[in-house]
């Protein structure tokens, strides 16, 4: 966070905390159900079949899912240990870390999980294909048009 933009006052940090908060709510939901849906894939009947990139696919997906959690999860993990000892700048800072560290994994493993269903339905072409358009996706939506609002109402 830049010195201008830095939130000096108690009520804008105890604002942003509770903004952040709902952010996280949605991602951590998301995040969860992937993850919940991932670990039961193994025990599907045509797991066996998968070759060696599909498996690699599905792990290295896997992962990316649970890091995900892991970071959504964090700042209330933060919050629980830090309760009322006068931390909430630093939780604001961490948990906004924490935020967009997991959304670009997000953005990364829902990517990745549908490339492996394309390649298993499609082939690896396709499943090629549909990983650009989705990691172009999620790159449009989540970083150029914010970043974009921000150039606009700076210029104003």
């Amino acid at each position: 966070m830049s010195e201008k933009a830095r939130p000096d006052d108690a009520e804008t940090i105890d604002r942003n905390w509770d903004e952040l908060l709902q952010e996280i709510r949605v991602t951590e939901t998301g995040a969860q159900i992937l993850t919940g849906f991932l670990l039961t894939v193994p025990f599907a009947q045509r797991f066996t079949e998968l070759d060696h990139l599909q498996r690699t696919t599905y792990l290295v997906v896997l992962c990316g899912s649970v890091l995900t959690t892991a970071l959504v999860v964090a700042p209330a993990a933060f919050h629980r240990v830090l309760f009322r000892h006068r931390a909430r700048r630093w939780l604001v800072e961490a948990a906004n870390r924490c935020a967009r560290a997991g959304l670009a994994l997000m953005a990364l493993t829902i990517s990745g999980s549908l490339f492996l269903i394309f390649d298993l339905v499609a082939g690896t072409g396709p499943a090629l294909a549909v990983l650009a358009v989705a990691l172009l996706l999620f790159a449009s939506l989540w970083v150029v048009v914010p970043l974009s609002s921000r150039r606009a109402r700076n210029k104003a």
